[in-house]
């Protein structure tokens, strides 16, 4: 197992706090074990789709990339199983060759037991290189890289097996604990506007700056954002059933041709995971009453648009939304609060309101560089640019994600067809 990542930066920042790091490591790293903790061995096994992976999988790959990335790098270093370079690589090409991702729930050898004694194995390892100081500045900053790289897992997983259990005949529930949480009726919907301004979005490129940030948030740039007004929460469930009921499926109007083409070939006519016939839905808790004034969740790009048109608006720019999120504190319905599903906000009828948490926020922002954008040097250059093409930007963060882990700057992105993920939406509008 040859050293793979180049030095991330020539004049990088002052050294990372290493205690700090250490804590950050291990908390991480325990929330992921448990997050699968109510998961057999054989529902970590399980694939419901190619663009899904099973839980064990996440395990074990997110400890891979430490040891790929960190430990590796090392003279003389033995890996634990070197087959399992082949197992747990992703879409690293520069590392070398994978095993295909729409077979991983083929994997039921290693064992989840297995999975877990190596994640074990490699935390000592990395705990030992802490305790005797022995890692650079280059490898800390990919342990602390590792970590944030670890928590967009630990989303995958649960959105994951979420669809897992949705897809299995018994609909079992990931943890039958998760209590039903309806709050007050949310605030109507109101439009906060903006006049026209020159801002600054992104963040600067990390390592040089202190602060971390994937490479796809930078560099810090100006932009133009013309006047507009967005909406100051996202659309409610009620609201989207108005759409449904509405003939929203059926008004070809509304619809981007490739979206109109999926829902008439796959016969959707809802968001993912609502029951054909009651106001139910579906959670990581089983199926629930479906809560009116909570955030609609589980759209794909294509649902979005289609909404905002119906609704005579539009999604906002990723300039409008980060313009926007700039001036609030990162607070909301994250993991942490151990909900795991969108909630209704019955907070102050003042501002902006759940623009992190809760869901992710579909923009009209394609997946691009911003200008003067540049990779990672290395492997980890694969990470995200290889990626910039026929994806679009989501913003914010979700009920399912770590709370540290998001910033105004963050550019989440998947398919337009991606519906899986805890995805909403917020209106936006051009000022009159």
């Amino acid at each position: 197992m040859p050293a793979s990542p180049a030095p991330l930066a020539a004049a990088a920042a002052g050294p990372l706090d290493l205690p700090a790091l250490a804590r950050r490591y291990a908390s991480v790293r325990a929330r992921s074990v448990a997050l699968a903790t109510p998961l057999s061995a054989e529902d970590a096994m399980v694939q419901s789709m190619d663009d899904a992976s099973p839980a064990k999988w996440h395990l074990a790959h997110t400890t891979w990339f430490f040891e790929r990335f960190v430990l590796a790098t090392h003279a003389g270093y033995v890996p634990v199983d070197a087959q399992w370079d082949f197992l747990f690589n992703s879409y690293y090409q520069t590392v070398g060759p994978m095993h295909a991702r729409p077979h991983r729930g083929l994997l039921s050898r290693p064992s989840l037991a297995e999975v877990l004694d190596y994640r074990c194995e490699i935390d000592a390892r990395i705990q030992r290189r802490l305790e005797a100081g022995d890692l650079d500045k280059d490898s800390a900053q990919v342990l602390l890289m590792g970590t944030h790289h670890e928590q967009q897992h630990q989303e995958l997983l649960l959105t994951d097996i979420k669809h897992a259990f949705w897809s299995n005949p018994l609909q079992p529930a990931y943890r039958q604990d998760l209590a039903v949480q309806r709050g007050a009726a949310a605030p109507p919907l109101r439009w906060i506007a903006r006049d026209e301004a020159i801002t600054e979005m992104g963040a600067r490129p990390w390592p040089q700056a202190a602060q971390f940030a994937f490479d796809n948030e930078a560099p810090r740039h100006r932009v133009l954002v013309p006047a507009h007004a967005l909406a100051s929460r996202p659309v409610s469930n009620a609201e989207y059933l108005a759409f449904v009921d509405d003939g929203g499926y059926d008004n070809v109007a509304l619809w981007m041709s490739e979206g109109w083409d999926r829902l008439r070939s796959e016969g959707r006519r809802r968001p993912l995971y609502w029951h054909a016939h009651e106001a139910r839905e579906f959670s990581l808790g089983g199926w629930r009453e479906l809560d009116p004034q909570a955030p609609a969740c589980h759209l794909d790009y294509f649902e979005a648009d289609a909404f905002a048109r119906w609704a005579g608006a539009r999604l906002p720019t990723e300039a409008e939304w980060e313009q926007a999120a700039a001036s609030v504190a990162v607070e909301g319905n994250f993991v942490e609060g151990d909900a795991l599903h969108p909630q209704a906000d019955a907070g102050a009828d003042t501002g902006l309101r759940q623009l992190f948490g809760d869901v992710w926020e579909w923009t009209s922002g394609a997946y691009t560089p911003y200008p003067g954008f540049r990779p990672l040097p290395g492997s980890l250059g694969e990470y995200n640019g290889k990626f910039m093409s026929g994806q679009w930007v989501l913003r914010g963060g979700s009920c399912a994600t770590p709370r540290d882990h998001v910033r105004a700057s963050y550019r989440n992105f998947f398919p337009p067809p991606a519906r899986w993920q805890f995805s909403g939406l917020r209106l936006a509008k051009d000022s009159a």
